[in-house]
């Protein structure tokens, strides 16, 4: 059989992280160290791994909440996984005791080194529905996120604003100081379909970086439902 489709092998190598394609994340595991990944997101694997639903280890159980709402499970074994969600493109970060705030639905894996926890961004008119939850990422590793098509990377400065719709964002550094906010007194100037956020924005100021996908309709969702 002779097809261009059969020139797209699987990566080879010891590469702990590498991209098979934008859509696909190859991780290599070597039988030491594990890997978190959202629950569902293997679409093949090589070797002998296993697969189990994270939890909170003993003497942490009050992070059960947090664990519920991040939903990931444990790579573990000797062998090769590859990741990928809803064909979202797929951005591999390096943490070296830096903070990063990501949109939850938004993580696809990072390394058990990673420290995290679950956060909340609060509205200052306090309207039901409206609001973040996100996972604070922070120490040293490594963390995959996606995004919905290629990313806006918006530089923030201190003294002044970075405005994005709520629903595009996915990503911030932590030390900013961030708002929800509507985004005009005219709703129906801004009046779209499908989310609790609509009409919202987030401000963002400080010293770091906003991450903003070309997407605002279909957020990333749990494989299989």
């Amino acid at each position: 059989m002779q097809s261009p489709l059969l020139d797209h092998t699987a990566l080879t190598g010891d590469r702990r992280y590498a991209l098979q394609n934008p859509q696909m994340l190859r991780v290599a595991l070597d039988g030491r160290t594990d890997v978190l990944a959202r629950t569902g997101a293997m679409v093949a694997h090589t070797g002998k791994v296993s697969f189990t639903s994270w939890a909170p280890p003993r003497g942490q159980r009050g992070r059960r909440r947090d664990a519920d709402a991040l939903d990931l499970m444990s790579c573990s074994g000797t062998g090769a996984v590859y990741l990928a969600n809803l064909a979202q493109h797929l951005h591999i970060l390096e943490l070296r005791q830096e903070r990063l705030t990501v949109t939850n639905s938004y993580l696809l894996a990072m390394d058990t080194t990673v420290d995290w926890r679950i956060v909340e961004i609060e509205n200052g008119e306090r309207i039901s529905g409206v609001g973040r939850r996100t996972v604070e990422l922070s120490g040293t590793g490594t963390a995959v996120l996606m995004t919905s098509g290629q990313p806006l990377v918006m530089r923030s400065e201190p003294g002044a604003y970075v405005y994005a719709d709520a629903d595009a964002v996915i990503g911030w550094s932590s030390g900013l100081e961030v708002q929800l906010q509507a985004q005009s007194s005219n709703t129906e100037a801004w009046r779209r379909r499908g989310t609790a956020t609509e009409g919202w924005e987030l401000s963002f100021t400080g010293a770091g970086h906003v991450i903003v996908q070309p997407s605002e309709l279909r957020p990333p969702q749990r494989p299989g439902r």
